[in-house]
């Protein structure tokens, strides 16, 4: 029995979460699996309705599922930050997930904005540690509010986070791809103290793996290939903040938030899967949000519980409805309702 806790969110979080359920309710029903899921109203109405962000006895209740599906984060009347970091942020630290993990695809008939690239060109895949660097929240303030002010944001790594994040990429590398290429990303010229313990255990461990091809770039000249010459690219490791940075770019040539779905993992105990395009508030309620990137989150939420077949189902439907019948990937120009499409997805399941 696969115990999933949902958390539909804000804006069109819960639209795209409902889609999201839809495909894996259909799933569940093809290949005969066994699911349960739980509803959390967390997010930004909650906050502004009891003031909690994410209550001590809620958390510990999210530590007993195999998974988290999550719509979205963002309400326009919580000022920026508070729920990034009291929730979104709390939750990776808390659940300790310390892996980010970004596909970055190009479907057949997606429009993508690079010359001459297509599918076979954008196809690769960045780890992302989730946990450390500028995100750990090192750093304060001296003399705030006074023109002497001086802010410190302090990027912390720790030879643990690097390396459990390097050896997931190297065994994702051997297990998930067929190029067996792993690019370190990184800015050793300049960042000589963080990057230089990147790039020390990164040449360790890949003596013990001999069948995994490696290189480096630059933080900087990847944003630059990525767009000059994306099918450089296989698996693509990397720290916290550039992470963040570069999968972004990567949505872009792939298509547009409207179908870039991510992982937060935590290999071996509850992990969580969104779509991360946001939440998206001028599009609430009125059924125009494209879905996909929720549904291709369920599809990697499947992948991770060790149900490939189940999730490679879902990837394909995905890739002919993108190819046989939506007109763009963008909200209200898909050419279908958001609950369409989900029905769209289901009957190519």
């Amino acid at each position: 029995m696969y115990k999933i806790a949902v958390i539909p969110g804000d804006g069109t979080g819960p639209e795209q979460v409902r889609e999201g359920l839809k495909v894996l309710e259909a799933v569940r029903e093809k290949f005969n699996l066994a699911m349960e899921t739980v509803t959390y109203d967390l997010g930004g109405e909650r906050y502004l309705r009891t003031g909690e962000l994410l209550p001590a006895s809620v958390l510990e209740e999210l530590k007993a599922f195999d998974a988290i599906l999550l719509g979205a984060i963002g309400h326009p009347d919580v000022k920026p930050g508070i729920l990034e970091k009291g929730l979104l942020l709390e939750l990776r630290f808390q659940l300790d997930l310390y892996i980010n993990l970004r596909p970055v695809k190009l479907y057949p008939g997606v429009a993508t904005p690079l010359k001459d690239k297509g599918p076979e060109e954008i196809d690769f895949v960045v780890v992302r540690e989730n946990t450390e660097g500028l995100y750990a929240g090192g750093g304060g303030f001296l003399r705030k509010g006074t023109p002497e002010e001086v802010a410190i944001q302090e990027s912390i790594n720790t030879r643990y986070g690097v390396e459990r994040c390097l050896r997931y990429a190297f065994e994702y590398c051997r297990r998930k791809r067929q190029r067996r290429k792993l690019t370190l990303c990184g800015k050793t010229n300049v960042l000589t103290y963080a990057f230089d313990l990147w790039e020390r255990a990164f040449k360790e461990i890949a003596t013990e793996y001999p069948d995994i091809a490696t290189d480096y770039a630059h933080v900087d000249a990847i944003c630059m290939w990525m767009v000059k010459n994306p099918e450089w690219f296989d698996v693509i490791v990397t720290d916290n903040m550039f992470g963040d940075i570069i999968t972004d770019l990567g949505a872009m040539i792939q298509g547009g938030m409207g179908i870039a779905a991510g992982a937060n993992l935590h290999p071996g105990r509850v992990s969580m899967f969104e779509p991360i395009g946001g939440s998206a508030p001028k599009y609430a309620g009125q059924n125009v949000i494209n879905p996909l990137a929720a549904i291709n989150a369920a599809a990697m939420l499947l992948d991770f519980l060790g149900e490939e077949e189940a999730a490679c189902c879902i990837e394909t439907a995905v890739a002919t409805v993108c190819r046989e019948h939506l007109k763009s990937l963008n909200a209200g120009q898909m050419g279908y309702t958001t609950s369409e499409v989900g029905d769209l997805v289901v009957n190519h399941l």
